[in-house]
């Protein structure tokens, strides 16, 4: 049982009662805090609830900021919610109960930009209660825009209004300070009233309990079934989309320590990704975030590595090689899943810095397997060129090769085994739209990578990648992100799946109660990837099931409660890598601090650990494209 509190119904809804008191942790490169987070939120904005009963806000539309920070406070007389000892982290919501207050904050289903707070206050006594109740807020918009280091605490250029009203009643507005409202309160014993507010950028007039009831109901109607924690774990992805008042759809940035701390939206690969268990629960959304994140591009199909916090293409840090392979995998899932293929006709914009015109999202996506195809190419192994990083961006440090010889003549095995699964899916798709010459090229190039894949078994696993004249990476160590692929994609024979299954169990999983280590023998500190773990599941499906259904438990977030009770990183949310059980932080995330960048300055909201159970989840329920 988590040393925090323990799960709970609210509302028809799974939710966390949190009990614990003020818990030091060590963000690594920033000042020890006390302060938890969970990150809920709906298609506009999202809400970082505190285990001190503050909140902040969180706005992606136009650029990444926060609104707000660490504020939200009712008060009635001498009680304050921000002492109020029981608080309740709902999948949207969050409440605290101090007194005669029950105060909730909620993110209204849709893409409102705003939080509805419905404060109850009852009288318990045997007199009558009369007092002046407040809602109290403080705007604090902070730009967070590519900090490695000391955060520079930059106030935007331009401040946007933010409001704050008791429905129907006062309204007080700012760009910049406090705002608060007071109301009169009088009860007879037994009496119980009700009051609402709003707080952010405020439009229409609305009926505050209809959308607060509403809500919560659409919210129990939209989530799948299953288990409580598959529930949550759609709940905080969702709750993560932002409108994109940029480049038009949606972003599922993949937050965390990247956006919250650092202030980027990368990589490309990264929303793509969390958007495919959404191909199966809500392919609207899948369809937005897939349209936004190639909107990110070039016309010639190159997809930059991120976006910075003024939603401006980044590329100095890392030009992956295998981004397109994702846009193309995700426009490929949602195909098979939802038949509509009127939506590859539809208009894509490219982003602005190009100044180019829109194409039909069909063209946006064959371009970017132009680029795959004739950009980033093949080496002299034949197999996809590496660039700077593949999917591992620390690839080419951690291969002990020469860096300017692998970016310019290095092939990456991962790659090649990933296109070799991606390329024909995607081929399925080109012919349905009528692309015969790109389905047949697509099918011709992984039919080739294929069987170099395959070629690059040495008999206990599958080698990582080749430098030009030396020795292939991996021959002696075993990097677990290529192996499921390999096996994805046929390069594995059947008995060469299942030796390999049997020697990621012996060598990467035993003793790690969070999943399988990514390399053998152990870095140190080892470290357990969500991202590769879902591949790995789906793999071992196919050949071991009762393998794959241990690893996705591992994955869970009840694994981590249970192996690392003390430990709020993995108990409600978490990041997207933890570290192995050899680590000094077992059961934590990794930091760089000597370049100022770290995981664990901000080890929650990182959607993988929610996209990824629930992709490995379908998977193993044998949903496929």
């Amino acid at each position: 049982m988590s040393e925090f509190g323990e799960w709970t119904t609210a509302e028809g809804l799974p939710a966390f009662d949190y009990r614990a008191g003020p818990r030091s942790w060590d963000p690594i490169i920033d000042l020890p805090s006390n302060r938890h987070v969970v990150h809920v939120g709906n298609r506009r904005i999202t809400l970082a609830a505190g285990s001190d009963g503050l909140v902040s806000v969180w706005d992606e539309h136009v650029d990444g900021r926060w609104i707000a920070e660490r504020t939200g406070i009712a008060r009635f007389g001498e009680t304050s919610t921000e002492t109020a000892r029981h608080k309740l982290f709902g999948p949207t919501f969050f409440r605290l109960k101090v007194a005669e207050i029950e105060r909730t904050v909620l993110c209204p289903e849709g893409e409102a930009p705003w939080l509805l707070i419905k404060v109850d206050v009852v009288n318990d006594g045997s007199e009558v209660l009369r007092g002046s109740l407040s809602e109290e807020w403080e705007v604090r918009p902070r730009l967070v825009d590519l900090e490695f280091g000391p955060s520079r605490n930059e106030t935007p250029v331009d401040l946007r209004v933010v409001a704050l009203e008791q429905v129907g009643g006062e309204r007080a507005e700012t760009t910049l300070g406090p705002l608060s409202i007071s109301v009169p309160v009088e009860l007879e014993p037994g009496e119980r009233t009700t009051f609402w507010f709003r707080f952010g950028f405020l439009d229409h007039p609305v009926d505050p309990a209809a959308v607060y009831t509403e809500s919560l109901a659409a919210l129990r109607e939209r989530l799948p079934t299953g288990p409580d924690e598959i529930r949550w774990h759609a709940a905080l992805l969702t709750g993560a989309a932002c409108t994109d008042g940029v480049l038009g759809g949606h972003t599922l940035n993949q937050g965390s320590a990247y956006a919250f701390r650092h202030g980027f939206n990368g990589a490309a690969r990264d929303p793509l990704q969390h958007a495919l268990p959404l191909v199966h629960l809500e392919p609207d959304l899948a369809l937005s975030v897939l349209r936004n994140t190639c909107a990110w591009g070039s016309p010639d199909g190159d997809l930059p590595y991120a976006l910075d916090g003024r939603k401006q293409p980044w590329t100095q840090l890392f030009r992956p090689s295998d981004q397109n392979l994702w846009a193309l995998w995700l426009a490929a899932e949602y195909a098979a899943a939802t038949d509509d293929l009127a939506a590859f006709g539809e208009p894509v914009p490219y982003h602005p810095v190009h100044h180019a015109d829109p194409v039909p999202l069909a063209e946006n996506l064959r371009r970017q397997f132009r680029f795959f195809a004739d950009e980033v190419g093949v080496g002299e192994h034949g197999h996809v060129r590496i660039f700077n990083a593949d999917w591992n961006d620390l690839a080419i440090r951690e291969s002990g090769v020469d860096r300017d010889l692998m970016i310019e003549r290095g092939e990456s095995v991962l790659n090649s085994a990933m296109a070799a699964w991606v390329l024909p899916v995607y081929a399925r798709l080109a012919e349905r739209l009528g692309d015969h010459a790109t389905a047949a090229e697509a099918r011709d190039r992984a039919d080739d990578l294929r069987q170099r894949v395959a070629d690059e078994w040495n008999g206990r696993w599958f080698r990582r990648a080749h430098a030009p004249g030396g020795k292939p990476v991996g021959e002696n160590d075993l990097w677990l992100e290529v192996q499921p692929w390999a096996i994805l994609c046929g390069a594995a024979t059947p008995d060469q799946a299942r030796a390999l299954l049997r020697t990621i169990d012996e060598k990467c999983r035993t003793g790690s109660p969070l999943g399988a280590r990514h390399r053998w023998p152990f870095s140190t500190p080892s470290q357990v990837w969500f991202s590769v773990n879902a591949t790995l599941i789906w793999a071992a499906a196919r050949y071991d099931p009762d393998l794959a259904w241990d690893e996705w438990r591992r994955m869970t977030l009840h694994a981590h409660t249970t192996a690392y009770p003390a430990t709020w990183t993995g108990t409600l949310s978490g990041p997207d890598c933890y570290l192995g059980p050899e680590s000094d932080r077992p059961g934590e995330t990794w930091a760089l601090p000597d370049s100022g960048v770290a995981m664990q300055a901000y080890p929650v909201a990182n959607l993988h650990s929610h996209s990824q159970p629930l992709l490995a989840h379908l998977r193993l329920r044998g949903v496929e494209p």
